[in-house]
């Protein structure tokens, strides 16, 4: 095993503005203006319906990308959300995620302060599925669900959400498909280059020797070669930003049970943590697109992508148990006083505890390539596409523990008094008697919770895939209501395994205080009260004062490796509709997709009944299914530029990849003979629901549009996790069971259950309001979910009967702007009300936290100079997160804090160049 040693890692600084917007206001707002002014939008259809010259002006910045987003909401035959690019590499955000949340219905969890996964109309991430350029894309993650944050903003043209499917859609998601674009050289009318730059600084301040700084840049060039037969696009993006924090944490679940000076029955933690986490994020990315068109019966496209994503960070803690343990040291924990509210332990003075120093280090390296090669051909109205793909993603990952404790070279413990103030909304107060900042005091050696653990997990996903597709027309008198069929098929291999070695982290020799070469400057607590303590570089401790060999093999790890294959060969029919009745023009679309699915898994489990040497046994798993999948898409044009479109489909999700692992913890009580265990289910079907779907959509030509609408979805298939009584047959022979009918916790099938909900979104310059108001613009969205589907959190630790996880029931989002002479700013806020979110907690795994709703805040201003020597360039300032909005977690109850977590106020000041 090769360690190395951590690379970065000062002073944290805190500031707080207060700054809120309302955004349904915003929308309201936007919805009756939009229809104030249908008279004279309906005029202007008028006035373009008619011979008259239509005068052409060009549209550039802000405006540029809200146009293009409106023009392919309004042309689709489906209910979508689109971002479009004001110019190529200039989607505003560090990822695309940001970009994306900003969407009606749509809303991003923050991983590490940054959005990295999206929920569409409520449902969490698992539900949707992402697709580059039309192909679906892999995973770094443990599931199929794309973490958006290693995707870059510089590097996409637009994003298309598709809320409702249609027959010719592969890999639709049950909540919606988000499919990410990369440019088509061949669009342009002729050479294009782009350069971007910023530098960035985050409010926190340096930690430790991690930097407050970072940088990122881009650029993309776009040609046209051959008399434009030959088209090429190259881009590339870097990103180096650091990874800061402050975090404080109670250990879960929250319950009831005694502990000295805290009155009976109260709801008691037995831990609580200090942290501050320093690191660095690095991203390279490149995109690369060659387009061929000799003639205009044959146009061939060759994608690329690449990315590597590295993120280094250190979390450097004051831990304190609070369970009535510290080591058997006496005396044993007292709590006096103990101060208590409606039932919950809210704080107090305690004793004879034994905090903990810990330095937890993460180093985790993630790549994804993705290619594919798309032919398509046109003869006398009908088209022939064919299309491969293949894509693979790695995730490779060291975490390690160090473990210290204030104490001497014999070894004697130090205990502590520490005063305690815990609740919601802000963080907690950690005072402790001891002064833990003198290295000198710190040894290196087994604490109270062990000298330290390590894990190296390893993820590979590759999926390889096919298309073969047509577009024929009807057939002359055939044309009334249809005017062409798709039909095609699409083959789609996946194949994914996990591997996790883990072990304890042993000291080496002697107990030792840190080498001074290893140590960092002093991390400051100060934000929760606790004050300064040591830092040090955890990887070169592993390395010089102790030993980990990690190892996959021992009893509990086995069931945590596995592999899982998935084998989906769809068909698919869909006739096109574009016919008039009467002054209404209907157009959309009807047809049927068919899924074969064939998955499955292989793993080992391990029999600790059997003789010695023959305990880890194979153990695989799978089934076949086929789906059928009707869809409809329509869209009624009446006058005046509206629209009402119907949609009605089923739709299918299918089931989390770790799932449907093989894999299994099994044993047999030595008590009632009975077998047991709990791992994955090979067996699952997807989730499956019918959805409905209706819209109003008012537009005024493309500079705007306000939308109304609803959606319904029921659930006949979801998955859930439980116990069950399981036939343990084929796993018993030779163990001491007397019966093969035990219980099993795994995902399983479950039915029933509704979601619905509504959708009110609009985008407008304001000058159709009052031309007073030239140059400014609002786009703003509100969306209500609810759902009657209630499952049981498998940990106990949030309670029962809790909501879907990622079900938002109210999400907002405001963007207000002002362009005009090269001038531009824009504000946006994304705010979403409390969810349930999966989170990875301390043991590397996915657990359920409820999620308090958060309200995050952007600001951009900028100048471009449109004439001139510096013409095309522009100047930007951006600052992200304006309010410092926390992360906030909490147990059954808002009143049983879980995290609290800030990851400061973002400032970027760069510069574009495009010539």
């Amino acid at each position: 095993m090769k360690i190395f040693a951590n690379k970065r890692a000062g002073r944290p600084a805190q500031a707080r503005l207060v700054f809120q917007l309302s955004p349904v206001a915003a929308a309201c707002a936007v919805f009756i203006s939009a229809m104030a002014g249908n008279v004279c939008a309906q005029s202007a259809s008028t006035a373009q319906a008619s011979d008259a010259p239509i005068q052409v002006v060009t549209v550039s910045g802000i405006r540029r990308g809200i146009e293009a987003a409106i023009s392919v909401k309004k042309n689709s035959d489906s209910i979508v959300e689109a971002i479009s690019a004001e110019d190529i590499g200039k989607l505003p955000d560090v990822s695309i995620a940001e970009s994306i949340a900003r969407m009606p219905g749509l809303a991003a969890q923050r991983v590490g302060g940054r959005a990295q996964v999206i929920s569409v109309r409520g449902l969490s991430p698992d539900f949707s599925t992402t697709l580059l350029n039309g192909r679906e894309q892999v995973s770094t993650g443990d599931n199929r669900s794309v973490e958006f944050d290693q995707y870059p903003s510089e590097l996409m043209s637009g994003v298309t959400i598709y809320k409702t499917p249609d027959a010719g859609l592969i890999g639709q998601g049950l909540s919606g498909t988000i499919d990410m674009q990369t440019v088509r050289p061949l669009a342009f009318s002729g050479r294009t280059i782009a350069l971007n730059a910023r530098g960035e600084k985050n409010s926190l301040g340096a930690i430790a020797n991690a930097k407050s700084t970072g940088n990122r840049f881009s650029i993309s060039y776009i040609d046209q070669f051959a008399d434009r037969t030959v088209g090429l696009a190259l881009g590339f993006a870097h990103l180096e930003s650091p990874v800061l924090g402050h975090e404080t944490g109670l250990y879960e679940p929250w319950k009831k049970d005694a502990r000295p000076g805290v009155p009976a029955g109260t709801y008691i933690m037995d831990g609580i943590k200090s942290v501050a986490r320093s690191g660095d994020n690095e991203r390279d990315g490149f995109m690369g697109v060659l387009q061929f068109r000799p003639s205009k019966s044959w146009t061939s496209t060759l994608d690329v992508y690449a990315s590597k994503f590295q993120r280094e960070d250190t979390a450097n803690q004051l831990e304190i148990n609070l369970g009535n343990y510290n080591g058997g040291y006496t005396p044993g924990l007292m709590y006096n006083p103990a101060t208590v509210s409606n039932g919950i332990l809210t704080g107090g003075t305690a004793s004879g505890v034994y905090p903990l120093v810990r330095g937890m280090y993460n180093d985790r390296e993630d790549t994804i390539r993705a290619t594919g090669w798309n032919n398509e051909f046109r003869f006398a109205g009908w088209s022939l596409t064919a299309d491969v793909n293949f894509s693979k993603a790695k995730r490779d990952e060291v975490s390690l523990e160090n473990n210290l404790q204030i104490s001497n070279a014999a070894g004697d413990p130090f205990l502590d008094t520490v005063n305690l103030r815990f609740g919601t909304g802000a963080f907690p107060t950690i005072r402790p008697g001891i002064n833990y900042n003198d290295p000198a005091r710190l040894y290196v050696r087994n604490t109270i919770y062990g000298s330290g653990y390590g894990k190296t997990p390893r993820v590979e996903d590759e999926l390889k895939g096919f298309k073969l597709a047509a577009n024929v027309p009807m057939p002359a008198g055939m044309d009334g209501l249809f005017s062409s069929i798709d039909i095609g098929v699409n083959h789609a291999d996946r194949a994914k395994k996990k591997r996790q070695p883990e072990g304890s982290i042993n000291l080496r020799g002697a107990p030792s205080t840190i080498s001074g070469d290893l140590q960092y400057a002093p991390v400051d607590l100060g934000f929760s009260g606790t004050g300064s303590i040591p830092a040090w570089n955890v990887p070169g401790v592993v390395a010089k004062y102790m030993v980990f060999e990690p190892t996959d093999t021992r009893d509990y790890l086995i069931a945590k490796a596995w592999d899982v294959n998935e084998k989906i060969t769809t068909g698919y029919l869909k006739a096109n509709i574009d016919h008039e009745l009467g002054t209404v023009h209907m157009r959309g679309n009807v047809g049927v997709q068919v899924q074969r699915t064939d998955q499955s898994s292989t793993a080992k489990y391990w029999d600790g009944t059997a003789t010695a040497g023959n305990q880890v046994k194979p153990v695989t798993d799978g089934k076949t299914y086929t789906d059928v999948l009707p869809s409809l898409n329509l869209a009624f044009g009446f006058a005046g530029e509206q629209t009402v479109r119907l949609a009605a489909a089923k739709q299918l999700a299918r089931p989390r990849v770790d799932q449907l692992r093989a894999a299994l913890d099994f044993g047999v009580s030595n008590t009632n003979f009975k077998p047991g265990g709990s791992g994955g289910n090979a067996q699952l079907d997807p989730w499956r629901a019918n959805a409905f779907d209706i819209s109003y959509e008012k537009y005024f030509g493309t500079k705007a549009y306000v939308a109304l609408a609803g959606f319904h979805k029921k659930l006949t298939s979801y998955i859930y996790t439980m116990s069950r009584d399981y036939d343990f047959s084929k796993f018993t022979p030779g163990t001491i069971a007397r019966t093969n009918i035990g219980t099993y916790t795994a995902p399983y099938n479950g039915q029933g259950g509704t979601l619905k909900g509504i959708e009110l979104s609009g985008s407008m310059p304001l000058n159709l309001v009052s031309p007073m108001l030239d140059g400014f613009g609002v786009s703003a969205s509100a969306t209500y979910s609810d759902s009657t589907i209630k499952i049981q959190d498998p940990s106990g630790s949030i309670g029962t009967d809790i909501d879907l996880p990622g079900l938002s029931k109210n999400v907002t989002n405001l963007t207000l702007y002002y362009e005009k002479a090269g001038f531009e700013t824009r504000i946006s806020q994304r705010r979403r009300s409390d969810f349930v979110g999966e989170i990875g907690n301390f043991a590397n795994e996915r657990t359920l936290r409820h999620v308090v709703g958060e309200n995050v805040v952007d600001f951009q201003i900028g100048y471009t100079f449109n004439q001139g020597s510096l013409k095309g360039l522009g100047l930007l300032l951006q600052v992200n997160n304006v309010t410092d909005a926390a992360y906030e977690t909490y147990a059954a109850d808002r009143n049983q804090p879980l995290e609290y977590q800030k990851y400061g106020r973002t400032v970027l000041l760069g510069a574009n160049y495009k010539f």
